[in-house]
């Protein structure tokens, strides 16, 4: 797979730390910034993983802050744009299950190096359902196109 990552200050090391991650997974990465724990703005940075994701440039995406929240909502404003705050093993689970996550968020300031490992790798690997659940991404597109 192809991974976009970025990340504002507080989700710097983190994003470091996950792009090797991502390589030794045997997947490639694009790194959308920021390159320092200098201050910086989050929503161009999530904006660009977003639209790199929902350009085809990028299989899945990976956006990174101090909660992850905002980093999260900026990455969904992106039409095709299913991003999800997942820092613990469950939700990451449930986001690609249920709602085919394209879009992990985790708060670098919530989640240790370790679990990051843990839940990136799930959320990589974790296909999704489809069934029922794709009605539901079908009524969330047709909200998106109007």
């Amino acid at each position: 797979m192809r991974i976009a990552i970025g990340a504002d200050h507080a989700g710097f090391l983190l994003k470091e730390h996950l792009r090797r991650t991502i390589q030794a997974l045997g997947h490639g990465v694009d790194d959308f910034g920021t390159l320092s724990e200098a201050p910086v703005d989050y929503p161009p940075i999530c904006l660009a993983v977003g639209r790199a994701v929902a350009d085809g440039r990028a299989d899945r995406g990976i956006v990174l802050g101090g909660s992850g929240q905002g980093e999260q909502i900026a990455a969904n404003k992106i039409r095709g744009i299913r991003a999800a705050l997942c820092n613990d093993l469950y939700t990451a689970r449930l986001s690609r299950q249920h709602n085919d996550a394209n879009v992990l968020s985790m708060g670098g300031r919530i989640v240790a190096f370790g679990l990051a490992d843990e839940i990136l790798t799930l959320w990589l690997e974790t296909p999704f359902d489809g069934g029922r659940h794709q009605r539901r991404l079908d009524q969330i597109a047709a909200a998106e196109k109007s």
